[in-house]
């Protein structure tokens, strides 16, 4: 009798050829839509539900994993993790950016939704595995399981999970780890499938894309400060620290600079004065760190020393370091080549090769041993 897995179907191209493969390999497939963001649920700063336009687009995403399932003649269940959404990623998300920290919530969206909430609302479906359009791929050594870079670098999607635990990837599924991009897509032409050319999604887990000030204004309150160079020198003010992260470029609202392609970039942040700091140079010494402490730190299989890579964001190529625990969920990491914008609150990835051993956030950022002042 075949296994029976419960998919996470977006409406997306990547779950629905995901889908298509595993009722090729024979399995009993059901999928869910996740519902996890509702402007009714959510309030802004004086209590009332924000103006969400976002819910359109997630309804057709909705109707699209209908017709896909239809398709496929798999049953679909529509899911709400809202409350969970609210309660174990967004709240954590704000408090990050009161502390003018640069989260990353599609991490903490997966550990927390996609493979916690999600996982359990499955097994009482009585599944044996979930699966997911993830570009990443998943294997057993000695019985223990491993997280490997998808075959489609450019599409790699282990960044995001990094954070997953064994007790998690031992019940996952990534049906197109295996496949390039360009292959889902015309296999998903091939079959018929509505989101054969439906463009990649993009944004913040679940909310989607956005004015991204405005969409943080309505959650916290304007925290207006001066923005000034490195010498002092005053330039205008902000409405808020929350609003920039380290390395920014775009948004800054300041006239053309003469370096050579005529931009400032955020080098600081001031918490305790609320001041940003912007210097006209890319290669700002600023910028460029050699050292740092990640903190809440995941690691599959045991805990490894010595020289390896890592990616300090995503897209970013991986950099050689060398890690050293400082206790069980705490690295100290180095890099004398010096990595630019390593920024906190962001996840720092860790990898042997093509297999990622663990992940966890960068609380501080050093140059010569002294903290870089990024928040």
């Amino acid at each position: 009798m075949p296994k029976k897995v419960i998919i996470g179907l977006s409406g997306g191209v990547d779950s629905s050829v995901a889908a298509y493969l595993l009722l090729q390999d024979g399995y009993d497939v059901e999928a869910v839509f996740m519902r996890n963001w509702d402007s009714v649920t959510n309030r802004d700063l004086k209590g009332n539900p924000t103006l969400d336009d976002d819910l359109c687009e997630q309804e057709a995403d909705y109707q699209d994993a209908k017709r896909v399932a239809e398709a496929l003649g798999i049953k679909l269940h529509r899911v709400d993790f809202i409350q969970d959404y609210w309660d174990r990623v967004f709240t954590y998300f704000l408090d990050e950016y009161k502390k003018n920290r640069t989260p990353n919530p599609d991490v903490l969206c997966n550990n927390e939704i996609k493979f916690k909430a999600f996982i359990d609302h499955a097994m009482g479906m009585d599944a044996d595995a979930v699966a997911m359009g993830h570009y990443a791929r998943v294997d057993k050594q000695g019985g223990q399981a491993r997280l490997l870079r998808a075959a489609d670098e450019g599409k790699d999607q282990t960044y995001f999970l990094s954070q997953l635990q064994n007790k998690q990837l031992d019940h996952v599924l990534f049906p197109i780890g295996h496949l390039q991009k360009k292959e889902v897509r015309d296999i998903a032409q091939a079959q018929g499938f509505v989101t054969a050319a439906k463009k990649d999604s993009t944004g913040i887990c679940f909310i989607g894309e956005r004015h991204f000030s405005d969409f943080l204004s309505n959650y916290l309150p304007a925290r207006p400060g001066p923005v000034k160079r490195l010498d002092g020198t005053y330039i205008k003010d902000h409405q808020g620290l929350m609003h920039y992260t380290i390395g920014q470029r775009k948004g800054l609202g300041i006239g053309g600079a003469k370096d050579a392609d005529g931009a400032w970039y955020v080098v600081g942040k001031d918490l305790k004065t609320k001041t940003l700091y912007v210097e006209p140079d890319f290669n700002h010494p600023h910028l460029f760190s050699d050292e740092a402490i990640i903190t809440e730190v995941v690691w599959r299989g045991p805990r490894t020393e010595g020289a390896m890579t890592a990616k300090f964001r995503y897209r970013q190529p991986d950099h050689d370091v060398h890690v050293a625990w400082l206790d069980e969920t705490t690295i100290r990491v180095t890099f004398p080549q010096t990595i630019w914008a390593v920024t906190p609150g962001q996840v720092c990835a860790f990898y042997q090769g093509e297999v990622c051993l663990g992940a966890g956030f960068i609380e501080t950022a050093f140059f010569q041993k002294k903290p870089r002042q990024y928040t």
